[in-house]
This record gives C-alpha cells, structure tokens and sequence, in this order.
C-alpha cells in the first residue's frame, strides 16, 4: 500500500513581523496567490525593488527586509527560509534550492527575524494582507570575493495536490522566492568555458527526399567568480573547409552562476546528408569583455547510413547468387558437399571449387 504524503510544518523561531496594511504594488515574485519581494522603504506605497541587491567586504553586516503578500481570499500559512540559488542542469533557469536541500553559501549566512532568528521558520498571512520579515546577513570574515546568490523562499504548507510516483504518493506544495544577489568586494574573476559538444542526426530513409535534422548538444561552464550572461555561437564545416552553418553570436536569456554548469540542446533544421563536418561552438560573456572566449568542437561524418548498409547486403546477395551459379546451382553444390562429407575430405574453411583435390589428412604413397 503506499503511504500517504507526510506534512512537516516548522516551529515559529523568534519571528518579528510587522503586519502591514493593504498591498503595495509592486514588482515581485508572484504566482497569481501570494508574493515575495524586498519591503518598500518606510512611507512608500511603491516598491522599487524587484529584487534583493547588496554589496559588502568581507566580514560586514547587513540588514534588510522580505515581504509576503497574501493575494488570495483566505489565510495561508507559510514556512519560509532563505537558501542558495543554482542553475538548472538542463537549460540553466533560475532556481531555488528546496527546502529539504540545505545551502552552502549565503543561503546560511542569512537569519530571519531580530531575536533568536533562524534561517527558517513559520507564519501565517491573512488574507489580502502582507508580512514584512526583517533579516541579516552577514558575511563571513573569510567570504571569496564575488557573487554569492540565493533567495528567499515562501513555500505554502498546505498541501495543493497528491500525484503518485511509483506506487507512492506525493504531495505537491507551491512556493515564491525573491532573489537575493551578494557582491563581496575584491578581485573578480569571469571565466566561462564551453565543452562536451556532441551532435546527433536525424535524416530520411532516402537521401534528400527531405531535410535532415540535427541536435547540437554542449556545457557551459561558469569557472569564474561572478555571474555571466553567455553568448554563443555554432558553426560547421564541411570537406575541403566548405561552410554548412554559421550563426552570429547571440546572447541565451539567463545568467549562468558561478560554479555552475549547464547543458544546451539546440536543433540544426537543415544538416548535411553527406559530409565530413567538423563543428564548433564558440561561447563568450555579452556583459564581460575581458572573458576570453571558449572554443570547443566535435566531427562526424554525415552519410545515408542505412541505404549503404542495404547497398551492401544487395551486393553480398550477388555475389552469392554469382557463386552458386559457377558452381552448377544449388543442388551440384550439395552432392559435392555430401561427397566429400564422406570422405572425410572437407576441412575447415575450405573453398568450394571445380578442382579434384586430397586432404592433408591422408597418407602419402610410398614406392
């Protein structure tokens, strides 16, 4: 039987809040029920920040404050925490680590509320109202220079909807984060690298009825100390340097983290049917010019494999057919066969011919 899903609500650690009146408007980070987004400064109806952005040595502290707003009409219940970001593995979106994912970074140097603060806890946001949550931040003494990016995260307790996964059951819960961008002061190093490109093709049973497809797949990798935006660029030649693609640079839309690497899938729609090609995908930075760009590359050969390999079994068919009627068909070629069976002169791998021959096997006559 599969267990039923398990909900695990955090005590209140030592929160202060500051229940505000009617909803602000603002930029936030919002799914149409409630949002997360830096609180606007004192006396202001308008938030102007869409985003959590500070910068400090090594060693500070900082002060600032998240708000949940409750855009629904019923009271919700919130754990909220705050956490590291990363990049998808696929693509390279924006995320949030879970809740059950503990932070490395500076998703543990921030603690919510003023008195015994926590990195987690629990509240309740009436309807169409709004929370303010003050926090800190500080930075450790020893913090690399950089970027460091996490958020904060407002995930709604209740349970939304069951989904079974492998005879299990699993219950699903929604949650709003507000990014959180540090720079720690010092030394930046951008470095981006491009590597493990690979293609896989897609052609038609019968050469140039219809275009052939292909997927380009490579990894970006962000070696550096500070968040980048890629750009990219694939090209292709064919035998004798002839060029089969060439694309501009352009920039992908998102911000690849630093340590972070990301695999990217694009679609080749007119690829070469027949060709020796070597391609190249070229990355750089579209906002750090002193990134060096990465090259990296991959060949193939481009060919209507499956005709070739049905030309060749066609011709191995001839040649057979061709052999047997040499040889008187197939019918001659069993009674020799048989013949020699009883003799005992066939040895392995002998050739089927017309010649009278004597084994090895037998004696050789004396005078």
């Amino acid at each position: 039987m599969p267990r039923p899903y398990a909900l695990i609500v955090a005590a209140v650690v030592g929160l202060l809040v500051t229940l505000a009146g009617p909803l602000p408007a603002a930029r936030a980070a919002d799914n149409g029920t409630w949002a997360v987004f830096p609180t606007p400064p004192v006396g202001s109806e308008k938030n102007t920040r869409e985003y959590f952005a500070h910068e400090a040595d090594p060693g500070a502290e900082i002060e600032d404050s998240a708000t949940i707003a409750n855009t629904s009409d019923e009271a919700l219940t919130f754990r909220v925490f705050a956490t590291d970001a990363v990049n998808t593995p696929q693509g390279g979106a924006f995320a949030l680590l879970p809740v059950e994912r503990e932070p490395k970074d500076v998703g543990t140097w921030i603690r919510l509320g003023r008195k015994d603060a926590a990195r987690d806890t629990t509240l309740t946001v009436e309807a169409r109202q709004r929370v303010d949550i003050p926090f800190r931040m500080k930075v450790p003494a020893d913090a690399s220079p950089g970027d460091h990016i996490g958020g904060i995260v407002a995930l709604n307790t209740k349970v939304e909807s069951v989904r079974k996964k492998d005879k299990v059951q699993v219950g699903v819960q929604r949650s709003v984060g507000a990014r959180m961008y540090l720079r720690v002061n010092g030394p930046v190093a951008p470095d981006l690298a491009v590597e493990s490109v690979s293609v896989a093709r897609s052609a038609p049973l019968i050469p140039w009825i219809s275009d052939a497809r292909a997927d380009v797949t490579y990894v970006l990798v962000n070696r550096g100390n500070v968040r980048l935006r890629p750009t990219v660029q694939l090209s292709a030649e064919g035998l004798f340097g002839r060029d089969v693609l060439t694309q501009r640079p352009r920039a992908l839309k998102l911000e690849l983290l630093p340590g972070q690497r990301v695999e990217f899938t694009e679609r080749w729609a007119d690829a070469p049917q027949l060709d020796w090609v070597t391609l190249k995908a070229t990355a750089g930075a579209f906002d750090e010019p002193k990134v060096a760009r990465s090259t990296a590359e991959t060949s193939f050969v481009a060919a209507p494999w499956r005709v070739l390999l049905a030309l060749l079994g066609l011709l191995v068919l001839v040649f057979t057919a061709r052999r047997i009627r040499r040889g008187g068909g197939l019918r001659a070629l069993g009674r020799r066969l048989r013949t020699r069976l009883k003799r005992g002169t066939v040895p392995p791998n002998s050739r089927d011919t017309d010649e009278e021959w004597t084994s090895a096997a037998q004696p050789t006559p004396t005078r």
